[in-house]
């Protein structure tokens, strides 16, 4: 599976991007899909997951309330809705896919079997 992310951009604080990862070369629908973050000199952070299926969600602390994830397995993408965005909001977003069975999904990265390359995403204050 490839995953394409893109959507990133500069912004000021209070403003909103979306962000998509188009997947390829699989069977998108067979992947809960999960979005997360790596700020300079910091660990990467989950931000958000969707189930595949019934489309569950879960989001990371900092972000529940501000942002939303969605998939279209029509169109073999997910999207990130970054609204209220802040300075610390600011990283390189990756998406990622991980192949499972059921209505399940991880907020952990080391069970994500693919990823994307990243778009960057700069809040100025």
């Amino acid at each position: 599976v490839q995953l394409q992310a893109s959507g990133g951009g500069l912004v000021q604080a209070g403003g909103s991007l979306r962000l998509s990862c188009a997947a390829s070369g699989g069977t998108f629908s067979d992947y809960a899909m999960g979005w997360f973050r790596q700020a300079p000199g910091k660990e990467r952070e989950f931000v958000a997951a969707i189930s595949r299926g019934v489309f569950s969600t879960y989001y990371g602390a900092s972000v529940k309330g501000r942002f939303t994830i969605s998939r279209d397995n029509a169109k073999n993408t997910v999207y990130l809705q970054m609204n209220s965005l802040k300075p610390e909001d600011t990283a390189t977003y990756y998406c990622a896919a991980e192949f499972i069975s059921g209505p399940a999904l991880s907020t952990t990265a080391r069970n994500y079997d693919y990823w994307g390359q990243g778009t960057l995403v700069t809040v100025s204050s």
